[in-house]
């Protein structure tokens, strides 16, 4: 199916976005397409988009058609428009040529907060990669197999009840990112907490985790971490020094979490 969208988009950056931190068993790109699962209200499924916003699903239950496609145009940000983004941003003399080279750039989304909440912890002080790798561990371990896999996507990501009551010892991690992930998972299962800022109050999570999680899950237009690596690269690329990210972002608020999207890009 075709997905409705207001130009310009820039999926082939999101797809590069999502190559870059795919899991293993629950997402792949391939044939410039990313494909993954999806825990829906009646069974599972797999989605796919390809550029610029062509969507196929693989449904268990086909009540579940609208919920999948919903999905769809989450990961792709496909509900938002750029063109007052655009305008705002590319007014900001520092943003302006990476705006002007990709006026479509879109915050990638998510198709479970829990998820991206987990994966944020699991990416504390790792590379992607790294992260990733962390991330299939659990999913061989903990994730659901899918009665019909399709192409490399075989599993649903582990949901936060089957990590809260996993065996600490088993956890692939160090002790302090597994104390936060047990913290996180045990309270989201148990119903103790919103996503937001109220994690803080969590061990282990602080805020490059929440900013992440609001950009991504709670689709926070001007979230913003300005200690993360890929930004204080892209300003030190930039010819910023990125000790004032922070003040430098005020320029482009209600929009900072696009901004990051090009500040990444550099």
């Amino acid at each position: 199916m075709r997905l409705a969208f207001r130009e310009p988009l820039d999926s082939e950056a999101l797809i590069g976005f999502f190559a870059r931190r795919a899991v293993p068993g629950v997402e792949e790109v391939a044939g410039g397409a990313y494909r993954r699962s999806v825990r829906l209200p009646h069974a599972a499924g797999v989605v796919e988009l390809r550029p610029p916003a062509e969507a196929t699903v693989w449904l268990e239950d086909e009540r579940d058609e609208e919920a999948a496609l919903a999905h769809c145009r989450a990961l792709f940000d496909l509900d938002t428009d750029p063109r007052p983004i655009a305008a705002h941003l590319g007014a900001d003399p520092l943003l302006e040529p990476l705006v002007r080279r990709s006026p479509g750039r879109r915050v990638p989304g998510s198709v479970d907060a829990a998820e991206i909440a987990v994966r944020a912890v699991l990416g504390q002080q790792v590379s992607l990669a790294g992260a990733a790798t962390l991330a299939g561990r659990l999913v061989q371990m903990y994730g659901e197999p899918l009665e019909r896999p399709v192409g490399a996507v075989t599993h649903l990501f582990p949901s936060a009840a089957s990590l809260a009551a996993a065996d600490p010892e088993t956890l692939p991690l160090p002790a302090s990112r597994r104390t936060a992930l047990l913290g996180l998972t045990g309270a989201l299962a148990g119903g103790e907490l919103e996503l937001g800022p109220a994690l803080l109050a969590l061990p282990g999570i602080g805020p490059w985790t929440v900013s992440y999680i609001e950009m991504r899950a709670l689709r926070d237009p001007d979230a913003f971490m300005p200690t993360d690596l890929g930004v204080r690269r892209g300003l030190e690329r930039l010819g910023q020094d990125p000790r004032a990210a922070t003040e430098l972002a005020e320029r482009w608020r209600p929009y900072r979490a696009y901004a990051m999207q090009h500040l990444w890009s550099v």
